[in-house]
C-alpha cells in the first residue's frame, strides 16, 4: 500500500524527483525515485535532513507553537518538502526546482490522509 500511495503522488506531481515515507531516525520505511535521483544523492539528503526535521519538531513544541506540519527546502537543485504525520513518521517528496510545489504539497497531505493509520500509533 505505502509504495502504491507514494507512486500515485510522484505521477500526480510534475517534476517529482522522489517520493518517501521517513522514520524521524533517518531511515526510511518506503521510497519511491526516479532514476535522475541517483546522480545527484537525494536519498542521501533527505535521510540528512531527518534530523534537521526532527530538531524543527522538537523546537516548535518546546516554544509553545505546537505539531510542526510542513517544512520545505528550497536548494539550488531541489526542493524538499517534509509532512509530519506522526511523531515517528514523516512524508518527504523531493523536486526538481522547476517542479510544482503546490501540488506536491497537496499530494503529501492526501498521503498524510491516506496512510496516518498506519503511521500512527
Amino acid at each position: 500500500m505505502f509504495k502504491e500511495v507514494l507512486r500515485e503522488m510522484m505521477v500526480r506531481t510534475d517534476g517529482c524527483i522522489g517520493a518517501l515515507i521517513m522514520g524521524m531516525d533517518g531511515i526510511p520505511v518506503e521510497e519511491v525515485w526516479n532514476p535522475f535521483a541517483q546522480e545527484m544523492n537525494f536519498d542521501i539528503a533527505v535521510a540528512e535532513f531527518s534530523s534537521v526535521v526532527k530538531n524543527v519538531c522538537r523546537l516548535n513544541n518546546s516554544i509553545g507553537l505546537g505539531k510542526m506540519n510542513e517544512m520545505t527546502i528550497s536548494t539550488e537543485h531541489g526542493v524538499f518538502i517534509f509532512r509530519i504525520v506522526s511523531k515517528d513518521y514523516f512524508l518527504a517528496m523531493v523536486l526538481r526546482s522547476d517542479g510544482n510545489i503546490g501540488r506536491g504539497r497537496y499530494e503529501l497531505r492526501r498521503a498524510e490522509l491516506l496512510l496516518e493509520k498506519e503511521l500512527v500509533f
